[in-house]
Protein backbone atom coordinates (compact mmCIF):
# COMPACT_ATOMS: atom_id res chain seq x y z
CA UNK A 1 0.00 0.00 0.00
CA UNK A 2 1.46 3.38 -1.06
CA UNK A 3 1.80 6.26 1.34
CA UNK A 4 0.03 9.51 0.56
CA UNK A 5 2.60 11.55 2.50
CA UNK A 6 6.31 11.12 2.46
CA UNK A 7 7.72 10.08 5.78
CA UNK A 8 10.65 12.46 5.30
CA UNK A 9 8.91 15.45 3.70
CA UNK A 10 5.70 16.46 5.47
CA UNK A 11 5.19 19.34 3.01
CA UNK A 12 5.37 17.09 -0.05
CA UNK A 13 2.74 17.71 -2.71
CA UNK A 14 -0.19 15.37 -2.13
CA UNK A 15 -1.39 15.75 -5.71
CA UNK A 16 -4.72 16.97 -6.97
CA UNK A 17 -4.35 20.37 -5.29
CA UNK A 18 -4.43 23.37 -7.60
CA UNK A 19 -1.60 25.91 -7.21
CA UNK A 20 -2.59 29.10 -5.41
CA UNK A 21 -2.73 32.19 -7.63
CA UNK A 22 -0.24 34.88 -6.52
CA UNK A 23 -1.61 38.01 -4.89
CA UNK A 24 -0.95 41.08 -7.04
CA UNK A 25 0.11 44.46 -5.69
CA UNK A 26 -2.62 47.09 -6.03
CA UNK A 27 -0.22 49.82 -7.18
CA UNK A 28 2.39 48.16 -9.39
CA UNK A 29 0.55 44.97 -10.40
CA UNK A 30 3.54 42.68 -9.65
CA UNK A 31 3.07 39.49 -7.61
CA UNK A 32 3.66 40.11 -3.92
CA UNK A 33 6.46 38.40 -2.04
CA UNK A 34 6.68 37.09 1.50
CA UNK A 35 5.60 40.38 3.07
CA UNK A 36 2.22 41.79 2.12
CA UNK A 37 0.95 45.10 3.53
CA UNK A 38 -2.79 45.70 3.73
CA UNK A 39 -3.05 49.37 2.71
CA UNK A 40 -6.09 51.64 3.16
CA UNK A 41 -6.46 53.58 -0.15
CA UNK A 42 -8.69 56.02 1.73
CA UNK A 43 -6.90 56.58 5.06
CA UNK A 44 -8.61 55.31 8.20
CA UNK A 45 -8.49 58.85 9.60
CA UNK A 46 -10.67 59.89 6.64
CA UNK A 47 -13.22 57.09 7.07
CA UNK A 48 -11.58 54.47 4.85
CA UNK A 49 -12.42 50.84 5.59
CA UNK A 50 -11.35 48.93 2.48
CA UNK A 51 -7.84 47.50 2.28
CA UNK A 52 -5.77 46.38 -0.69
CA UNK A 53 -2.63 44.18 -0.81
CA UNK A 54 0.62 45.98 -1.59
CA UNK A 55 4.39 45.60 -1.40
CA UNK A 56 5.83 47.50 1.58
CA UNK A 57 7.96 49.63 -0.78
CA UNK A 58 4.90 50.57 -2.87
CA UNK A 59 2.97 51.57 0.24
CA UNK A 60 5.90 53.69 1.45
CA UNK A 61 5.97 55.46 -1.90
CA UNK A 62 2.31 56.44 -1.60
CA UNK A 63 2.73 57.67 1.97
CA UNK A 64 5.75 59.77 1.01
CA UNK A 65 4.22 61.32 -2.12
CA UNK A 66 0.65 62.01 -0.98
CA UNK A 67 -1.04 63.55 2.04
CA UNK A 68 -4.09 61.92 3.61
CA UNK A 69 -6.31 64.52 1.93
CA UNK A 70 -4.86 63.68 -1.50
CA UNK A 71 -5.25 59.96 -0.89
CA UNK A 72 -8.86 60.53 0.15
CA UNK A 73 -9.54 62.44 -3.10
CA UNK A 74 -8.07 59.63 -5.22
CA UNK A 75 -9.81 56.86 -3.27
CA UNK A 76 -9.61 53.52 -5.07
CA UNK A 77 -8.51 55.14 -8.37
CA UNK A 78 -5.08 53.63 -9.12
CA UNK A 79 -4.84 55.43 -12.46
CA UNK A 80 -5.15 58.79 -10.69
CA UNK A 81 -2.23 57.89 -8.43
CA UNK A 82 -0.16 56.66 -11.37
CA UNK A 83 -0.73 59.99 -13.13
CA UNK A 84 1.66 61.58 -10.64
CA UNK A 85 5.11 61.70 -12.32
CA UNK A 86 7.01 60.57 -9.19
CA UNK A 87 4.77 57.54 -8.67
CA UNK A 88 4.86 56.61 -12.37
CA UNK A 89 8.67 56.83 -12.36
CA UNK A 90 8.80 54.61 -9.25
CA UNK A 91 6.43 51.98 -10.71
CA UNK A 92 8.41 51.84 -13.96
CA UNK A 93 11.64 51.42 -11.96
CA UNK A 94 10.34 48.78 -9.54
CA UNK A 95 8.74 46.70 -12.33
CA UNK A 96 12.06 44.95 -12.98
CA UNK A 97 12.75 44.17 -9.31
CA UNK A 98 12.21 40.99 -7.30
CA UNK A 99 8.85 40.82 -5.41
CA UNK A 100 10.69 40.89 -2.06
CA UNK A 101 12.88 43.88 -3.07
CA UNK A 102 13.05 46.65 -0.49
CA UNK A 103 14.88 49.98 -0.33
CA UNK A 104 14.64 53.27 1.51
CA UNK A 105 12.39 55.89 -0.04
CA UNK A 106 13.42 59.54 0.03
CA UNK A 107 10.85 61.99 1.29
CA UNK A 108 9.19 64.43 -1.08
CA UNK A 109 10.17 68.06 -0.60
CA UNK A 110 6.94 69.96 0.11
Amino acid sequence: MARRHSRYDPDADVGGEAPVAPVLCWLCGRPTGKTIVQHHPVPKSRGGRDTVPMHPICQQTLVVNFTNSELERHGMDVEGLLADPAVRKFVDWVAKKDPDFTATITKKQR
